[in-house]
């Protein structure tokens, strides 16, 4: 019983507090999702993200992009345009990073069991870097995460390092990501809906593919060009949900 009266105080206490995200409220593709969890009596979210594409310009000569030295020249939860990446390079005086981060959840639970059966509905759903950790005080938070990312330097000191083919690109690849992103939060709605019901993670399996059209036909597209030179360049700056580039910062919108 003390348990349960520490963790609806600490439901209240989080759930009462300002948001002060840079949005300041739920991203519209996951507000079923949230709304599902506090409504819960075992869980609530204490921060969380549906995914996003951002441009950042960073400190030259600092050797991490951190949230205090850096300024957000773009970023939206859907799919983005060329000229969003040319327009913020347009802007930039320092190192710009362009980024693809995923849906992102964290989540506190009332016990262990219930960290258990939502990392379950998680990993059924294609999230498969999810965890559970237990804090000095008894929290236990489960946080719904993949490895589904992308992280590419634009520029260095102000000077862009990429050609606009290459931004038209990495345009495709990161659109392609949203695209599956999205994909995978239906499928944890669904599966979320099946095990807060019915105590039961295992909702029909199906095998998460990441799409890979778009690297068979810039690559065809290379070689029939005959610039070999570049491609090995636009590979590194891929990842799929087995090897992405970096994990992405914890900014949550």
């Amino acid at each position: 019983m003390e348990v349960e009266n520490t963790f609806r105080q600490w439901k209240k206490q989080c759930l009462n507090k300002m948001d002060f995200s840079k949005k300041g409220s739920v991203d519209e593709d996951i507000e079923n999702i949230v709304s599902m969890l506090n409504d819960s009596e075992k869980y609530f979210t204490t921060s969380s993200c549906s995914g996003r594409i951002i441009v950042i310009d960073g400190v030259s000569d600092s050797l991490d992009v951190q949230k205090q030295d850096c300024s957000w020249l773009f970023v939206t939860h859907q799919k983005c345009q060329k000229m969003d990446l040319v327009s913020a390079l347009e802007r930039s005086s320092g190192d710009v990073i362009f980024k693809f981060e995923p849906f992102v959840l964290h989540v506190q639970c009332r016990q262990l069991e219930d960290a258990q059966l939502l990392h379950s509905v998680a990993i059924n759903s294609g999230f498969r870097n999810s965890g559970i950790t237990v804090g000095k005080k008894g929290k236990i938070i489960m946080a719904v995460r993949s490895t589904h990312c992308l992280e590419v330097p634009l520029s260095h000191k102000g000077q862009v390092l990429v050609s606009t083919d290459y931004i038209e690109f990495l345009v495709e690849v990161a659109n392609q990501k949203m695209v599956e992103n999205l994909r995978r939060i239906e499928r944890f709605f669904e599966c979320l809906q099946s095990a807060v019901r019915h105590e039961d993670p295992h909702c029909k399996s199906t095998d998460v593919k990441e799409e890979k059209s778009v690297y068979k036909r810039r690559r065809k597209r290379t070689q029939d060009g005959g610039g070999q030179a570049c491609q090995s360049n636009k590979d590194s700056a891929l990842s799929d949900e087995d090897n992405g580039l970096g994990n992405g910062m914890d900014l949550f919108t």
